[in-house]
């Protein structure tokens, strides 16, 4: 068998295509950066721009049809902690199983224990590495 681990980034990589992602963060540079890279590899992309949106698209969603959810932490309004906290606490099966992968420019243990704390799966630091971003969605979209 072969055991050799493909890197997310090279020719042969399973694809992206398809998987739907909630992608949450009120910097609208960051934003379109972010959905640029997304859907270059085939994600389909619903935005939202602070934390109390995401919950509201989340819960106006159907069961499983968000594959995972990249989210800002400091945001307006409900920022990525209170987010993460509410989508885990309602009572649908695909609430408590979802990716949620935070992203932040507080890359400290605290923030990372934090983020674990509210329900969040990965943390990324900002500003965001397209090769990061990608590896964190392979290891997701294998394990999920």
């Amino acid at each position: 068998t072969d055991t050799a681990v493909v890197h997310p980034f090279k020719k042969g990589h399973p694809s992206f295509e398809g998987k739907r992602i909630l992608l949450v963060e009120d910097n609208e540079l960051n934003m379109e950066i972010a959905e640029f890279v997304l859907e270059n590899k085939g994600v389909v992309v619903t935005k939202a721009e602070n934390g109390e949106k995401a919950v509201e698209l989340f819960r106006n969603s159907g069961i499983g049809e968000y594959d995972a959810v990249l989210m800002d932490i400091m945001m307006p309004v409900m920022n990525g902690y209170e987010a993460a906290k509410t989508i885990r606490s309602m009572d649908r099966k695909d609430a408590k199983a979802i990716p949620i992968i935070a992203m932040t420019a507080n890359a400290f243990t605290e923030d990372r224990i934090r983020a674990k704390e509210a329900g969040m799966d990965k943390h990324i630091a900002k500003p965001i590495d397209i090769k990061t971003i990608l590896a964190v969605f392979d290891q997701v979209f294998r394990t999920s």
